[in-house]
């Protein structure tokens, strides 16, 4: 089967398709599929529901999507750098589902093991809680959680073989584990694709059985938070 595919357009050819619900790795502006979010912009799909973690900044990561109105749901755990994402919001302009980052995490491992649910404490007496399933196991109250089952996954890796099997580096791994593992097909854009044999079976994050299609390209290092300390007087 053929996995390895030239560019981020060509990779979404057949996939791609309005209303569908799609789970993206990332923390900030740190491990995210930049490549195949601009690809999704140009093919002017609409309508979409993301899952995950924000949604970029005004111009880069999904904030690109949101920028265009091709967001139609953010299901999400931080949205603080995003102005247009909460304009829209507080417009009325978009749907938001309101996670904590761990319940977030766990929803993605859980659709990618096939779990339909989970009980979490987290949430519990909160707005999070409100409508959701309560239990209680050994005199502690859990609300219920949904796995995430989403139509595409999209992630971001450091290297590749032409198998699937992906490394991520360092941080940059945060939700792109759980996300890959979630989605019905996954595509996956790296910075490196090497020979089939040459990663050390026991470095391999993700193996090759959970990615359909992956493609090598050139990204942009990003600061989201540009921070420097003041020439010190001579």
């Amino acid at each position: 089967m053929k996995k390895v595919y030239a560019n981020a357009t060509e990779a979404l050819d057949g996939v791609l398709s309005d209303g569908m619900m799609i789970a993206a790795g990332g923390f900030g502006l740190c491990g995210i599929p930049e490549l195949l979010l601009e690809a999704i912009k140009e093919s002017g799909a609409q309508d979409l529901t993301f899952a995950s973690n924000n949604a970029g900044v005004d111009d880069f990561g999904i904030g690109i999507l949101l920028q265009t109105k091709q967001v139609k749901k953010m299901i999400s755990s931080y949205v603080g750098e995003n102005a247009e994402f909460m304009r829209q919001y507080l417009a009325g302009e978009l749907e938001l589902e309101f996670n904590p980052q761990g319940t977030l995490a766990e929803r993605m491992r859980a659709g990618g093991a096939g779990i339909p649910g989970f009980y979490t404490k987290t949430g519990v007496g909160t707005v999070i809680a409100e409508g959701k399933e309560h239990k209680d196991f050994n005199g502690e109250t859990y609300i219920m959680e949904e796995g995430i089952f989403a139509d595409l996954a999209i992630v971001k890796a450091w290297k590749a073989d032409d198998t699937g099997n992906l490394i991520f580096r360092k941080t940059a791994r945060n939700f792109n584990v759980p996300a890959a593992t979630c989605g019905k097909i996954c595509i996956a854009e790296v910075e490196e694709i090497v020979p089939r044999g040459s990663l050390d079976p026991d470095q391999i994050h993700l193996p090759g059985i959970y990615v359909n299609r992956i493609i090598q390209g050139d990204h942009e290092k990003r600061i989201e938070q540009r921070t420097t300390r003041k020439k010190e007087e001579a």
